[in-house]
């Protein structure tokens, strides 16, 4: 049995579209779990100030991994291990590869401890700038928490490095279930650790997802001779290029986490709760994201970092049009749903215990706003990668950080807007029909980041077709993005029609009512979608299919000739 498990742990993922399925399956299997951890969170806390401390104390520790733990991050170092795993000689090239993730992982370590450390004395003055609008007590809760979780970036960082052998072996098995454990360690929090220790447990909960995260990547880094030790012999002109290269990649995710910060810090000056129902409508619209976007992303960084080296810059560009093709296929659909569907959605999901009719149609008016960017936040994730995959960091750097200043401006513009001009005001609230809902004022934020992430995407492509399309490549995308708007257009229509025609069948009063008057009404819109994408000969249709008779799940393992555990 262990063995077994071992196996299938270890198995390698060949083709991009099969691995992206793969990926994508745990991640629908981590997001599935998610989903369930906020239902829990909305069923035992709600919107409420308890909440609000809970999802403020994450930003400490979230800026802290994004700004420093990225700076051992996959997508910078595959290449070089990729290098040294090419060099002559295999036991050479394997040794020289452990070498570097041995002092990689001495370096990393070291300089995040004494960086938690120094964090840790200094939370009391930083949970000032994460929530100026707490109070004492809420704010001396937050200190707490926060020093809890900051074992999270420690762990998750070093997971980080070493999913860099799963991803440069493709044990994308090993990569996507480590999402799921995350999340059943922070489930374990809310059921077993928040009777008995309130919003701490909740921290113990991150610290023990955080754990399993990192241990389930031991396995194979011990079957390809990778166990990480501490060394003194470090080559620190080496570590200082690695971490040169990925200093502009560090900074463009701490800089949207610092973002993502300062959002939710005007968030704490609104009404309580309106942190909670930020994070509830973030955490739902990243579904889509992490499932089609990063899914495809990370399958194919290790054949962009591949292609690139190689000097096959047809065969790259290629791989981006192919990728973004199929991101644009799933994600326009998707993102007609989650507007159609935005109350269906939440009320099933988050529906129970303290969350409210008015929580619900407030977090479904902010899930409707951020919808607006799931293609362009997908597309974002691909446009960056092919950018590192190709050795060049400093670009998508000064892009992002133009843009998410823009995203904190035009949230702040959205709000004076609101307060002080009725009729936007009326409008927004007539469009999402919250007129009658308090506190909707938290729906400036979604609006202000979505449209500042759209153009962050506009602006980025531009600059890659310059950087790499130099023949005219873009080009086939119209007939994708005529295609998927067409049946993206038929889905929102007949899914709209039929919530009607439902609406007399099933009681929505009722949990189970309510999923099958979405669920019904969803099938038969994509049923309709599906004949469309038919009748104009789609070829990403064609390609998915290809992909599912292809039978993923029976790819050829790879499994260790080691002693079974």
């Amino acid at each position: 049995m262990v063995k077994r498990i071992f196996s299938f742990l270890n198995r390698e993922s060949g083709r991009v579209t099969e691995a992206a399925f793969l990926i994508g399956a745990f991640a629908l299997l981590s997001q599935l779990l998610g989903l369930f951890r906020d239902r829990a969170l909305a069923h035992f806390l709600g919107p409420s100030s308890s909440l609000d401390i809970y999802y403020a104390a994450f930003r400490v520790p979230d800026v802290i991994f994004n700004s420093f733990s990225t700076l051992v991050s996959i997508t910078v170092l595959i290449p070089f291990f990729i290098d040294r795993l090419e060099a002559n000689g295999e036991k050479t090239a394997q040794n020289g590869a452990s070498d570097l993730m041995n002092q990689i992982f001495t370096v990393f370590l070291l300089a995040i401890g004494i960086i938690a450390l120094i964090v840790f004395f200094f939370m009391p003055a930083l949970s000032h700038l994460v929530a100026p609008g707490f109070s004492p007590i809420q704010r001396e809760s937050l200190i707490g928490l926060s020093r809890l979780m900051l074992l999270s970036p420690i762990l998750l960082g070093l997971s980080n490095l070493f999913s860099t052998v799963t991803q440069m072996y493709k044990r994308f098995t090993v990569y996507a279930l480590a999402p799921v454990c995350y999340n059943l360690g922070i489930i374990l929090g809310i059921f077993f650790f928040l009777p008995y220790w309130g919003i701490y447990g909740l921290g113990f909960g991150v610290a023990l997802g955080a754990l399993c995260h990192m241990l389930l990547q031991l396995p194979v880094l011990r079957s390809h001779c990778f166990w990480p030790r501490f060394t003194f012999e470090i080559n620190f002109t080496g570590i200082k290029r690695i971490f040169l290269l990925s200093l502009p990649r560090t900074l463009a995710l701490g800089l949207s986490s610092i973002t993502l910060t300062i959002i939710i810090a005007i968030a704490t000056t609104l009404n309580e709760g309106a942190v909670s129902i930020f994070n509830f409508s973030f955490n739902l619209q990243a579904v889509p994201i992490t499932i089609i976007g990063l899914s495809y992303s990370v399958a194919v960084f290790p054949t962009l970092s591949l292609a690139y080296a190689q000097g096959s810059l047809v065969e790259f560009k290629n791989q981006i049009i192919s990728v973004a093709r199929q991101i644009i296929f799933w994600s326009l659909p998707v993102m007609v749903l989650f507007i159609v569907l935005r109350a269906h959605i939440v009320r099933v999901i988050l529906g129970s215990g303290e969350f409210t009719w008015s929580d619900t149609r407030l977090t479904a008016a902010a899930l409707a706003l951020f919808a607006l960017s799931v293609l362009a936040q997908s597309l974002i994730g691909l446009i960056v990668r092919g950018y590192y995959a190709a050795g060049k960091t400093r670009r998508p750097l000064v892009v992002n950080l133009i843009f998410t200043a823009l995203e904190v401006f035009l949230a702040f513009l959205f709000l004076y807007l609101f307060r002080h001009f009725p009729v936007f005001k009326y409008f927004i609230e007539g469009l999402l029909r919250v007129s009658d809902v308090p506190g909707t004022e938290i729906l400036m934020l979604p609006l202000g980041y979505s449209i500042g992430t759209i153009l962050n995407y506009y602006a980025l492509w531009i600059l890659f077709k310059k950087d790499f399309m130099h023949n005219g490549e873009a080009l086939p995308f119209r007939a994708t993005l005529f295609q998927s708007f067409c049946a993206a257009v038929i889905i929102g229509a007949v899914t709209y029609v039929f919530l009607g025609v439902f609406d007399n069948v099933f009681s929505i009063d009722k949990f189970w009512g309510l999923l099958a008057q979405a669920l019904f009404s969803g099938v038969l819109g994509i049923v309709c979608g599906i004949l469309v994408l038919k009748l104009l000969k789609s070829p990403e249709l064609t390609t998915i299919t290809k992909a599912l008779r292809h039978k993923i799940w029976k790819t050829e393992t790879i499994v260790s000739e080691g002693p079974e555990m």
